[in-house]
């Protein structure tokens, strides 16, 4: 009887195995297909991003080309079997649940893999919550700005092609020129934010405030959708705010094809390194011949310079007088009369056209427009310059050759802010927008862009508030996992969209 009744139990566990397999796969079949969504999500992020990288075409070998391309066209093929997947099981609900759990299972662990192959291919993405790009004045200003406000460890970068921290610009063509060793000016004395009076923020205040000094970086490559930059060394970094603090770029005689404008000892002032080659060339070619091109800020501070410096100098300029954007005639004037009795030389109405150069490359002579030549051993160009712009090209709304931002700094891309030199905001007092290339707005701009950045997050703090409250009042949601999402919120592991 026993023998009979256990043949009749292994009987049914046989005919019943089968069903009750189809039945647990079926069970498990809901959730794989929710890991299988977001696995499907992030593969698709990384790939973009692998993509964006590769499109810039600077991983310099640390890529391995073919292989990548083969991985790229394996998710490709993954992705269809998902589609087709998804597409079975809407034609047959139970069936297709029962007898497609495993095939899903399978795919899990398939993404998986190629996931950790996706990011071993990347290498390390370092993320952040704001990334200013650019290390001039407005940089430095923003993270003071920033650390008053409110900011922790961690959360900010600043990424910079300079290799040091952020500094007053100003002084490249005033005190770093001095003649005296002991009185000219040299980092760290005048880093950020000395210029209006405040604290010297040395690199070890970056370290203090847990802020990322990432320098000598040049970024090549913007996905402002993806929230990505790529740098020239194929690191990747990855922002839920974005402040573009680039500023501008020198405008070059060479850019206009000027015969002989790649002679050695023509200078352009911009950078740190820009004003210590200049310093090197006075030390070489002491109580020499200078030819200053240009008649702006640049040329003015510098042609007083080099005259401080013992050199004999020759300004030359297009217009009618000295600052023709800022001074009157009568200012003009004043200015061009007191730099004549200091013993500067100034030819107006006439722009050089080219330079001659001796067997050594170096720069010998000023070609000007009239036919005269201008003895020199240094020539020193301040002709204007250009807001940087370009990696931003289709991403952004510009005007009057900037970014277009609102009286915020708020660039057409939410996240995304724009300071200084590159943008272009609304001025009440003219009712129209405009660029302003001065060192004044570039602080004021960082610090009014990070005072918007810290007052849109209380609003959307409020506002988070407020759909809980709702939420938890029609018991949509536990008070529990209120204080939980609002804890997420705090610690940046999540943004409002």
């Amino acid at each position: 009887m026993a023998s009979s009744f256990n043949l009749v139990i292994g009987s049914a566990k046989f005919i019943f195995a089968p069903i009750e397999r189809c039945l647990n796969c079926k069970r498990n079949f809901d959730e794989n297909m929710k890991i299988l969504q977001k696995l499907l999500k992030e593969l698709n992020t990384v790939k973009e991003v692998i993509e964006l990288r590769l499109s810039a075409e600077i991983h310099g070998g640390t890529m391995q080309t073919e292989e990548v391309k083969n991985w790229l066209d394996d998710v490709q093929r993954i992705k269809t079997e998902i589609e087709v997947i998804e597409h079975k099981t809407k034609e047959k609900k139970f069936l297709s649940r029962a007898f497609l759990g495993k095939t899903v299972e399978e795919k899990v662990f398939e993404l998986k893999a190629f996931l950790r192959k996706g990011k071993a291919f990347l290498g390390m993405v370092k993320s952040f919550k704001y990334i200013i790009v650019g290390g001039g004045v407005a940089a430095g200003y923003a993270a003071r700005e920033f650390d008053r406000q409110g900011l922790k460890p961690g959360q900010l970068a600043i990424i910079s092609k300079e290799s040091v921290a952020p500094y007053e610009r100003p002084t490249l063509s005033k005190g770093y020129l001095n003649p005296n060793p002991k009185a000219a000016a040299r980092l760290p004395e005048f880093h950020v934010c000395v210029g209006s009076g405040g604290d010297r923020l040395l690199p070890d205040w970056y370290k203090e405030k847990g802020i990322q000094l990432i320098l000598g970086t040049e970024i090549v490559k913007v996905n402002l959708a993806l929230k990505t930059l790529v740098s020239a060394a194929g690191e990747i970094f990855k922002f839920q705010t974005l402040i573009i603090a680039t500023g501008s770029t020198v405008i070059r005689l060479t850019d206009f094809k000027v015969e002989g404008a790649d002679a050695k000892n023509i200078f352009y002032l911009r950078e740190l390194e820009d004003a210590d080659k200049l310093v090197e060339s006075i030390k070489m070619k002491k109580h020499g011949k200078a030819v200053i091109i240009g008649g702006g800020y640049i040329g003015l501070e510098v042609a007083a310079a080099m005259r401080i410096n013992d050199f004999d100098v020759t300004m030359v300029y297009p217009d009618p007088w000295c600052m023709p954007r800022l001074f009157t005639p009568t200012i003009a004037a004043f200015y061009e009369s007191y730099y004549e009795n200091k013993g500067i030389k100034i030819i107006k109405g006439t722009v050089s056209v080219g330079f001659n150069a001796n067997a050594n490359g170096e720069v010998k002579g000023v070609k000007l427009k009239d036919g005269r030549v201008l003895e020199a051993d240094i020539v020193v160009v301040g002709v204007g310059a250009r807001p940087l712009t370009a990696l931003f090209k289709g991403q952004l709304e510009e005007d009057r050759g900037g970014i277009k931002t609102d009286g915020f700094f708020k660039t057409s891309m939410p996240g995304v802010y724009a300071v200084g030199d590159v943008a272009s905001f609304p001025i009440k007092l003219y009712n129209e927008t405009r660029r302003v290339e001065h060192v004044d707005h570039a602080r004021k701009s960082a610090e009014h862009a990070v005072k918007a950045i810290k007052a849109n997050e209380t609003v959307l703090w409020r506002q988070c508030w407020r759909k809980f409250v709702f939420q938890r009042q029609q018991s949509i949601i536990t008070e529990a996992e209120i204080w939980v999402l609002l804890d997420q919120r705090r610690k940046g592991c999540w943004s409002f969209p």
